[in-house]
């Protein structure tokens, strides 16, 4: 991925009203050489949708990160889901986004979806698509080159239509959906979940919170990178905590220490001492510490353990971490902020860690650490894990 650039991908969807199961489907990938957004919006809603929306997501990611044709593409999602007897409509609409990491070159392919919303500089630029029919299914193709700071999204009709019976028109439209995002931009454009947020609150209140059909928004922008690089375990060789230490401190992003040896080795090495912040300090995790140049600094074992408990309950989402200041959902926090992270890993055994049934090559730190690496990767992080 060209490393001056990250692109930030996020999606919000809203259920139709008294629905469990949203119709509308995203996901996304991020590989080596290009990123992969599908949404597709499946035919009617509840159960019946969200199966014909997952399983044509799940199909078109798997192929086209495959490289296969697109008209083999088309073709096997044709043949593959079913067709509404009844309408003869199509069982799923699907708007795919590849952006390029090596030159960030995106392509947009949209079968039956609005048309995408691309902001350069805080304004929106029309894109004029190109046309293909592949088995009688019109497909448009948009093509264009993010920069930084740029907008690219896709939404479902439920999106579009919001309103639509409250007033006398055809619901938000694409034009005013643009209108609104050019606003947005002139104060909330940091990230691509508050650009996003602010349109999905728009469109509940479109609706009064009466969501009259799924209505999904995803997108991606392009910013700064966020990199973490997060110092946990003394090193294995005592006689290299100097070289680790500062490999931390010279680290190009967020700094996070998880562990009291580890914390010692590091202000030593800066003549510093710790500071510790009582407050933050629970019945079951130790308060943190405050050292110069370091944003974080954590007991070790408990807190990176507890601190993947809450990634695990929140599912990722920020906004449902608890609101309490101590060291595992700041350690969360920093994590979900970060677009990349930097495992460095001191393989030292603490005895007082030490499972008894493990070898002693295999430390608790260790497993834990690769546990979460894992957790991480299964959740579009970024990581890289380095033993030391």
């Amino acid at each position: 991925m060209n490393e001056d650039n990250f692109f930030d991908i996020y999606h919000h969807s809203l259920n139709k009203h008294k629905e469990e199961l949203c119709g509308d489907k995203v996901k996304f990938t991020k590989g080596e050489s290009k990123s992969t957004i599908v949404l597709s919006d499946g035919l009617g809603s509840g159960v019946k949708a969200n199966i014909l929306a997952t399983l044509t997501t799940e199909m078109l990611i798997t192929m086209l990160d495959a490289d296969l044709p697109l008209k083999e593409v088309i073709e096997t999602i044709a043949g593959t889901l079913p067709r509404c007897q009844m309408r003869n409509i199509a069982y799923a609409t699907f708007t795919i986004i590849t952006i390029s990491h090596h030159d960030n070159k995106f392509e947009v392919i949209n079968f039956d979806n609005p048309p995408i919303f691309l902001l350069k500089k805080g304004r929106i630029e029309k894109l004029i698509p190109t046309t293909e029919v592949i088995l009688d299914k019109k497909i448009n193709y948009y093509q264009g080159v993010l920069e930084r700071g740029d907008f690219l999204g896709a939404i479902s009709d439920g999106i579009l239509y919001a309103g639509l019976g409250n007033t006398m028109n055809f619901g938000w439209g694409w034009d005013n959906i643009a209108k609104f995002l050019e606003t947005v931009f002139l104060t909330k454009a940091s990230n691509s979940r508050k650009i996003i947020e602010q349109v999905v609150q728009e469109t509940k209140k479109l609706y009064c919170n009466h969501i009259g059909d799924d209505a999904t928004f995803v997108g991606v922008y392009v910013r700064k990178p966020k990199p973490l690089m997060i110092f946990t375990g003394p090193p294995l060789d005592p006689s290299k905590d100097e070289d680790y230490a500062e490999q931390l401190l010279s680290f190009a992003g967020r700094k996070i220490i998880c562990g009291g040896t580890t914390g010692n080795i590091v202000a030593n090495y800066m003549a510093e001492t710790i500071d510790i912040d009582i407050a933050t300090m629970t019945k079951e995790l130790p308060p943190i510490g405050k050292l110069k140049e370091i944003d974080l600094v954590t007991e070790g074992i408990l807190t990176i353990s507890k601190a993947k408990e809450l990634l695990n309950f929140c599912q990722f989402d920020i906004s449902r971490l608890p609101t309490v200041r101590n060291s595992a959902v700041l350690l969360a926090k920093e994590i979900l902020e970060a677009d990349s992270i930097y495992f460095l890993v001191g393989q030292q055994i603490n005895e007082f860690y030490q499972n008894p049934l493990l070898p002693k090559n295999i430390s608790i730190r260790r497993s834990l650490i690769e546990e979460l690496v894992q957790l991480l990767r299964e959740n579009q992080k970024k990581v890289i894990l380095e033993y030391c």
